[in-house]
């Protein structure tokens, strides 16, 4: 399989003369067994993704054929169960699998399509102050799923075209106080010309989305001649499997997700700023992580390796998940929106520290599998 960008070194004891073959065996027999469950996992969750995505195309589709207050709260509740299963799969990312690769053709996984953030939401659409700018109102390009993939981030990181965060724009409009999340009116998707462009436009990003959930459904679906395969044969698997807690803790989560926003107190970095849902993201991230540890055989083979090491990653996940989980929310408003020093800015730091030391303690689990580990930036 290829080299990914991140290297993990294999140690050279797990093949020292000096070690018995039963050992090695045994070893090997352990990390067969992580490998086998985090594969069977990964279908499973994202076959769940996928349904709850299948529920959200339904439910766009009935608010579209209907559109009212009530079909938009509907589509916008799918929306948020959608998202949040999502959000679980993120621990499956960096290391350049069926999400996330990139080859020398310029291929690219779907996570670009599915996740990408934060977003020029006048890319998109209308935004206050400026009721022409978009996509859905250039008359001169077409809507069609292959504008919206050729858009997607086409020339800058911000001008985002597909995904979660374009379909939750495209139903909660722009996030304009700090007391609500969005409030786009029902009647922007009314059955008139004017709203024709922006009618399409949900749909078929909805479809989209939907499609490319599939494709990492079939990528990880066990029996098959597939990616799935080729992972639990790869002598990299648990490797990555590691690489990936330890990055989506360190850097994605706690850098980029929560140390930005944070900093910069800016609404526009929180990830899921048009619902209000940031929130979650954190809290669903750090649950997947979790889904990692404890559901694969990963902590119990790890306690067999090093049982203090083991219990100290335990006890920083579950502190994690508590301050993540006690957060105040709406991130903007009572965070983001504080002053400095403020309690509840306080809080986000700490819970920042801790997913910082979770990486840590992820890196030194590498090392007890004979693995050198360093988060993917």
């Amino acid at each position: 399989m290829k080299k990914h960008l991140l290297t993990f070194a294999i140690g050279a004891s797990l093949i020292s003369a000096s070690i018995p073959l039963q050992v090695i065996a045994q070893d090997r027999s352990a990390n067969e067994k992580i490998i086998q469950n985090y594969a069977t996992m990964v279908h499973q969750d994202y076959k769940r993704t996928y349904e709850d995505a299948l529920k959200l195309q339904s439910n766009i589709i009935a608010f579209l054929d209907n559109p009212t207050r009530e079909t938009m709260d509907e589509a916008k509740k799918a929306w948020l169960e959608s998202r949040n299963s999502y959000s679980q799969t993120e621990a499956f990312r960096f290391y350049e699998g069926p999400i996330d690769f990139a080859d020398a053709d310029g291929n690219e996984g779907p996570e670009g399509r599915l996740n990408a953030w934060p977003m020029d939401e006048a890319y998109i659409d209308y935004v206050q102050g400026n009721p022409n700018t978009g996509l859905v109102n250039n008359d001169g390009e077409e809507i069609t799923i292959a504008t919206l993939m050729n858009k997607n981030q086409a020339d800058d990181e911000a001008d985002v075209a597909t995904g979660y965060h374009a379909i939750e724009f495209l139903l909660w409009g722009q996030d304009l106080s700090l007391e609500s999340a969005g409030q786009r009116p029902v009647s922007d998707y009314t059955k008139t010309s004017d709203n024709e462009r922006r009618r399409t436009y949900l749909k078929l990003v909805t479809d989209l989305l939907v499609n490319d959930l599939q494709t990492l459904v079939k990528a990880w679906a066990p029996d098959q001649d597939n990616y799935a395969k080729d992972f639990i044969r790869d002598d990299d698997a648990l490797a990555n499997i590691i690489k990936a807690l330890a990055t989506l803790s360190g850097f994605e989560l706690a850098a980029e997700r929560m140390a930005t926003a944070l900093d910069s107190g800016d609404q526009e970095d929180e990830q899921s700023c048009f619902s209000d849902n940031t929130h979650n993201d954190f809290i669903h991230n750090q649950q997947g992580i979790m889904n990692v540890f404890f559901n694969t055989a990963l902590y119990e083979e790890l306690k067999k390796k090093d049982e203090e090491l083991a219990e100290n990653l335990k006890e920083q996940i579950l502190e994690s998940k508590k301050l993540l989980e006690s957060l105040p929310h709406p991130i903007d408003r009572e965070i983001l929106n504080t002053p400095k020093h403020s309690a509840s800015r306080m809080q986000m730091e700490k819970a920042i520290t801790s997913l910082q030391q979770q990486a840590d303690l992820f890196k030194k689990a590498g090392n007890a599998f004979d693995i050198e580990a360093s988060i993917n930036e």
